[in-house]
């Protein structure tokens, strides 16, 4: 099949991006190099809706970051993703990081953002009780909130592929030719596929995408950010707290997330391996003094994983969302850090009006339909609700992951939806993300990955690739 547009990787922006091209009268693809989308940048982020202060005006960031912000109330309710507007709060210790917020201010007023007030650190603590007694100031944001990076980013693939757009996963892209009608683009699982244009929204590796077709115009490097979470128990936070920005990014912050935890992170390291998502001694140290001098009280013992992102850094300090100049049809939407997840639904948007000034035509779905149903969630059901849904489906009454109250029958469901490993399900339905980390539940959810699907247990994985669990019975093991 010639498809009239490929898009080449599905994190947020990627699938954000399906999803509107899903909207019209199109053949549309995307190729994911891993096992699941959501797999880079957009499952281990901070999960913050920015308000658009920080970016500089007249950049793409900050035309996007605002307008992105303004669609997450309606894509969040279309798609059943938990958004929060709770706000957030810049602080500052000393008068010099005060000359910085009204910096912040300033670009915000400068960028268009509504809803900012410079504000005493003693208002600031009744906006946010758990601040540090030190914070002198803050710029407070009432537009600022928190999402879910990987459930938006699945949400936005089931609707797209329930409205006729096609994904291909464990599909990484080995090679680009220039045909007649556009792209053949070689993939690592042995198929290729052709498209009249070509989306490159590659994360980390959009650069390495880019130089198939021969553009070197710009290059990506990675930036390590190191995160702690800790217990619902710990969750005495109501807002998302940042310091005053650095060179490197918005510096360490500490904030709820939807789900009622509570982290701290990121730190920011520039590193050679796009890959390297290990966490360290030096990360964590940081980790633990920076977000104890912004919230004193947090209860660092509540900690119960820690993780790491790469976030992908453009050379060009700005996204990078153009045709390429040497390889017509050829779309970036490349170099998307912070405040990429803020500003995908808008990003989306302007990657459909390029792809329309390159020549791609394109006509509306009178039957487009942009809602798209969340898994139920048992542990958000009123008892009345518990016990019609059981009498429904036995399988609710079948606790799994007991740390978050997941059933099987929403891993049954996450399972028929798409997932292909314990993190394929956990990312869905939260089984594994308590405060046993799955040590509990990983077993039974094998035992239903194996059951729905067919897959022998030896050939589960954790995330794909080689992360396999088992490797035979042990009497066969010598």
């Amino acid at each position: 099949m010639l498809y009239d547009v490929l898009v080449i990787g599905g994190g947020v922006t990627g699938c954000a991006i399906l999803r509107q091209l899903a909207r019209k009268k199109l053949r549309v693809a995307l190729a994911e190099a891993r096992e699941d989308v959501a797999m880079g940048s957009s499952r281990a982020n901070s999960a913050i809706v920015h308000a658009g202060y920080d970016a500089a005006p007249g950049t793409l960031m900050a035309l996007l970051n605002v307008r992105g912000n303004a669609m997450y109330d309606q894509w969040c309710e279309e798609l059943e993703v938990p958004l929060k507007r709770c706000g957030s709060l810049v602080v500052a210790f000393n008068e010099e990081e005060e000359k910085e917020l009204k910096k912040l201010y300033d670009r915000g007023i400068e960028n268009g953002v509504p809803g900012m007030e410079l504000v005493s650190g003693a208002r600031a603590r009744e906006l946010e009780p758990q601040l540090s007694q030190d914070v002198t100031a803050a710029l407070w944001a009432a537009t600022g909130g928190i999402c879910c990076p990987y459930q938006l980013t699945i949400a936005c693939a089931e609707n797209a592929k329930a409205n006729g757009a096609e994904i291909i996963v464990d599909a990484p892209v080995t090679g680009i030719e220039k045909t007649g009608d556009g792209y053949k683009v070689s993939l690592g699982n042995g198929k290729a596929v052709e498209a009249r244009y070509v989306v490159n929204a590659a994360g980390v590796f959009a650069d390495d995408v880019a130089r198939m077709v021969g553009d070197e115009s710009f290059s990506i490097h990675g930036r390590k950010g190191e995160y702690m979470l800790m217990d619902h128990s710990a969750n005495l936070m109501t807002r998302v707290i940042f310091q005053t920005p650095s060179k490197m990014g918005k510096g360490i912050l500490v904030s709820p997330t939807v789900d009622n935890n509570v982290f701290a992170g990121p730190t920011a390291k520039d590193v050679d391996d796009k890959l390297d998502t290990e966490t360290t001694d030096e990360g964590i140290a940081e980790l633990k003094k920076m977000s104890l001098k912004s919230v004193p009280t947090l209860n660092l013992r509540q900690v119960i994983t820690s993780f790491a992102g790469v976030r992908a850094q453009p050379s060009t300090g700005d996204f990078i969302l153009r045709e390429s100049e040497n390889a017509p049809h050829f779309i970036h939407a490349a170099g998307i850090c912070s405040p990429g997840l803020t500003s995908a639904p808008a990003i989306a948007d302007y990657i459909v009006d390029v792809l329309a000034k390159a020549g791609l035509e394109m006509e509306d779905k009178a039957d487009f339909n942009p809602h798209r149903a969340a898994i139920r969630r048992f542990a958000e059901m009123t008892n009345e609700e518990r016990a019609a849904a059981i009498a429904e489906n036995p399988q609710y009454g079948r606790v799994i992951c007991r740390c978050e109250t997941i059933t099987e029958a929403e891993i049954v469901e996450a399972i028929h939806r798409g997932a292909r490993s314990i993190d394929g399900v956990k990312r869905r339905t939260r089984a594994g993300m308590g405060r046993c980390q799955g040590g509990f539940c990983s077993p039974r959810v094998m035992e239903l990955l194996s059951r729905e699907t067919g897959m022998p247990m030896e050939t589960l994985t954790k995330f794909g690739g080689k992360s396999n669990l088992l490797f035979g019975k042990l009497k066969e093991v010598h």
